[in-house]
């Protein structure tokens, strides 16, 4: 799950993490005003005469993409609200069609001396959370690691003392940062690590981390991801879900428990198990085809979950076909042939459907779907289905 920035400054803000103060500006009647009052408000009570007016949309980029504007005074505060929001952000993270904004965030200016880096991820290689801190801060942390993979310092830390103050100083130093800033670096970077652990993050990025002219550290932007999996214990968080920036087959998957990530192809995929999945979608590309979608219905899927998740599928207009791949271990092939069958009457599905079925049950499922006197294609072996399922998108 992705929260926006503002919502990710709020809650590195509980840890101690120095951030700029800021309002947030929702789309609407009098939008402009609106923004124009809040940053009113900032100037009040922090005393700046400069503002910021973000875009907030689960995207970085947003910059480059025109939806971050420095504002010098009220009256291009108001007109930067107005021009951005509803407007339509393109971002390498957005793809071809983009996010429309419905937010946006107006924030107090920032004196910046310097722009710095610094991430929090698990590094599953050494099975710890690592730390990154680097001087390129402002650049995509992607594009520092390809050209200049020595400006990227690393410090693991391990999960039996957690993070200690020679953690920070490591970091500190590799930021080249005085005595007396490494004296405020070392609990800020604390904060974060604090965030990543107590709230199940799966990423949190500061970029740019800045040294402000006074020589003090502020997240100027933040973005955190979570670990889905660990939601339950924070319904906090579940709370600052943003359901207008996600894919409609993405929510109307979650209801049902369905792992359903929309892609560009037109072939179908439902599948049970990740790694299956990831596999019949590199068989149809490797044969030709393009997958409209990576969705899992997990090991015990019921007939109602299958019959759900051929609803989501045929939502997507792109679909010319689908794939159907089960290997039957906890749920077994009849099952899911039941479910198969029900779903194609229900939903009275037009489109071809290949199905390939192994494992417990299979001779079972096989004959529910011969006898079901629908149009559905057996096949045997996953190159057979998709080779298949490739030839029924085509048309042939």
């Amino acid at each position: 799950m992705n929260i926006h920035e503002y919502q990710a400054k709020q809650l590195l803000k509980k840890f101690g993490v120095r951030v700029p103060e800021g309002r947030l500006v929702e789309e609407g009647s009098s939008v402009g005003e609106r923004a124009e009052k809040a940053a009113q408000d900032l100037a009040r009570e922090r005393g700046n005469s400069v503002w910021v007016v973000k875009a907030q949309i689960h995207a970085g980029g947003r910059g480059k993409a025109g939806g971050v504007k420095v504002c010098k005074d009220l009256p291009a505060v108001k007109a930067a609200a107005q021009e951005i929001i509803g407007k339509t952000l393109v971002t390498p993270q957005t793809g071809a069609q983009g996010k429309v904004v419905h937010k946006v965030w107006i924030e107090e200016g920032s004196s910046i001396a310097r722009e710095l880096y610094l991430g929090v991820v698990t590094d599953r290689a050494v099975s710890q959370v690592v730390m990154m801190a680097s001087t390129e801060g402002g650049m995509e942390i992607e594009e520092v690691a390809a050209k200049h993979p020595e400006k990227i310092f690393r410090v693991a830390i391990d999960p039996t003392t957690g993070y200690l103050p020679f953690h920070g100083r490591k970091l500190a130093k590799s930021l080249g940062l005085t005595a007396e800033q490494t004296k405020e670096a070392v609990p800020f970077f604390g904060g974060i690590y604090r965030a990543f652990m107590e709230l199940d993050c799966s990423q949190v990025e500061i970029n740019p981390l800045i040294l402000t002219t006074n020589g003090n550290l502020a997240a100027l932007d933040a973005k955190i991801n979570f670990d889905d999996n660990a939601l339950f214990r924070h319904p906090d968080v579940v709370a600052m879900r943003d359901l207008q920036e996600e894919n409609a087959q993405d929510v109307e998957a979650s209801k049902y428990e369905l792992a359903y990530i929309a892609l560009d192809g037109n072939i179908g995929c439902l599948v049970n198990g990740a790694g299956l999945a990831m596999s019949t979608m590199d068989i149809i590309k490797l044969h030709g085809g393009s997958p409209a979608n990576f969705l899992d219905v997990g090991g015990g899927a019921s007939k109602e979950k299958v019959e759900n998740a051929f609803k989501i599928i045929l939502k997507d207009p792109k679909v010319k076909a689908i794939l159907v791949n089960i290997f039957g271990g906890i749920m077994k092939c009849d099952i899911i042939a039941e479910g198969v069958v029900a779903a194609a009457r229900e939903l009275q599905m037009k489109v071809p459907l290949v199905v390939r079925l192994e494992g417990t049950n299979v001779e079972q499922g096989k004959k529910i779907l011969a006898e079901s006197g629908l149009k559905i294609t057996s096949a045997e072996g996953l190159t057979d289905a998709a080779k298949k399922a490739v030839a029924a998108a085509a048309g042939k």
